[in-house]
């Protein structure tokens, strides 16, 4: 195997492990699977989406989030690695609804370092 090959092997085994928190609505496991200087840019507002930078500030956006939808979801429906990168395109169930979007990530040392979502529409 390459060595390109072993990164993207070790990118997708942290985002399994992010995405397996996260669907528990875990924050804790969450914030242990990000760095200390994590980065988590949102969907919204639009157009850009708002900037949360390190553990606190990206902790309070998650405590905000599960405690505002408690029954979300995310199905990954497709994921693909190259080196320290990853995007994942998934939908987001919620009651009466989903929407679609896509997540491009950065891994670093085993975790999570940036999170940037895109939505569709």
């Amino acid at each position: 195997m390459i060595e390109a090959d072993v990164e993207a092997k070790a990118t997708l085994q942290a985002i399994d492990g992010f995405n397996e928190a996260f669907n528990r609505h875990d924050v804790d496991a969450v914030m242990r699977h990000m760095t200390d200087d994590c980065v988590f840019e949102s969907t919204g507002p639009a157009p850009d989406g708002a900037r949360f930078v390190g553990q606190d500030a990206v902790r309070g956006v998650w405590e905000d989030f599960f405690g505002s939808s408690p029954g979300a979801h995310f199905d990954a429906e497709e994921v693909i690695a190259t080196g320290d990168r990853c995007v994942v395109r998934w939908l987001y169930a919620f009651e009466g609804g989903h929407i679609r979007g896509v997540d491009v990530i950065r891994v670093r040392d085993g975790k999570v370092a940036e999170k940037f979502a895109y939505v569709k529409g």
